[in-house]
């Protein structure tokens, strides 16, 4: 049986890659959360989450990215930082890539840090 979520990471890896941002990381965890991508777009550090869905449509995706997960993914991404920190000094920014119907739509910046 297929994963649609694995799926959808690699859809997304594959579009973003196409537009000329380097993947440096997947699936990063620690005990507090979890970035599904993160990448690097020039100069700019993007810690990226990806929702695969079949049957709902992007206006739910603001319900599924409510402040409680942008705050486990912003931990995720500081914890990620404090132990690279060779990417401290880089901008930093949060999308959101939304898969459905085989269609992908890419949200740069998100939402921000001050959630």
């Amino acid at each position: 049986m297929p994963n649609k979520g694995r799926e959808g990471e690699e859809a997304a890896v594959n579009f973003l890659e196409n537009k000329g941002m380097k993947i440096i990381f997947r699936n990063f965890r620690h005990r507090g959360g979890e970035v599904d991508i993160i990448a690097l777009d020039d100069e700019t550090l993007v810690f990226i989450e990806v929702k695969t869905w079949s049957s709902y449509s992007i206006d739910a995706l603001e319900q599924a990215m409510n402040k409680e997960k942008q705050r486990r993914i912003i931990e995720s991404a500081k914890y990620f930082l404090s132990s690279h920190r060779e990417y401290r000094y880089m901008a930093v920014r949060f999308d959101v890539v939304f898969i459905a119907a085989q269609e992908i739509t890419h949200l740069a910046s998100a939402f921000t840090e001050c959630v």
